[in-house]
This record gives C-alpha cells, sequence and structure tokens, in this order.
C-alpha cells in the first residue's frame, strides 16, 4: 500500500505579511522586497497524521521561517525562536 500526502497551500495572513513588509521598508528603504513562499498543510490520507510547513521568506539571502497566528519568527530552521517585534532589528544585523 503507497502512502498518498495531500498536500494545501496556506496563505500567510494579511497582518502577518505586513509586519514582514514594515520590517523591510523600514529597513531597505522599498528598495528591497522579501521573496515570500506560502507555508502548506500536508496530510497523510488515511491518518491522523498531519505537519505544517511553515511561510518561508527570504530577505537578503537569509531565509527566515514564519507561522500564522504565532508570535515568533525562525532563522534557517526550527531550533531558536526570536520574538517577531524583533525582526527589523535581527534583519538589520543580518545585512
Amino acid at each position: 500500500m503507497a502512502l498518498h500526502i495531500i498536500k494545501q497551500e496556506i496563505n500567510m495572513s494579511k497582518e502577518l505579511l505586513s509586519k514582514i513588509e514594515w520590517a523591510c521598508r523600514l529597513k531597505f528603504k522599498g528598495k528591497e522586497q522579501p521573496q515570500i513562499i506560502n507555508g502548506c498543510l500536508r496530510i497523510i490520507e488515511h491518518t491522523n497524521l498531519a505537519y505544517v510547513e511553515p511561510h518561508r521568506v527570504i530577505i537578503k539571502d537569509s531565509l527566515y521561517l514564519f507561522f500564522n497566528e504565532h508570535d515568533y519568527f525562525y532563522v534557517n530552521d526550527l531550533s531558536t525562536k526570536y520574538p517577531l517585534s524583533k525582526l527589523q532589528e535581527h534583519i538589520s544585523g543580518n545585512t
């Protein structure tokens, strides 16, 4: 029996998108746009297993990970979280 994985794209919330764009606009004065890749929900059919992939945002060659309705973001992987209020500061430190 083969596993069938259902993939459903999750749109980034308008509130989260606004916060990311605001942080980038402050840092780059509108010259640099983040590359945004929506996350998705992966469900293994006929099981109760599911995985939510985070939204991926690439800013100046750095990978940032976000989840809707969370007050944190991650850089490169999910090992360390940072407060969303520090995003602009973090972007400034990495560029």
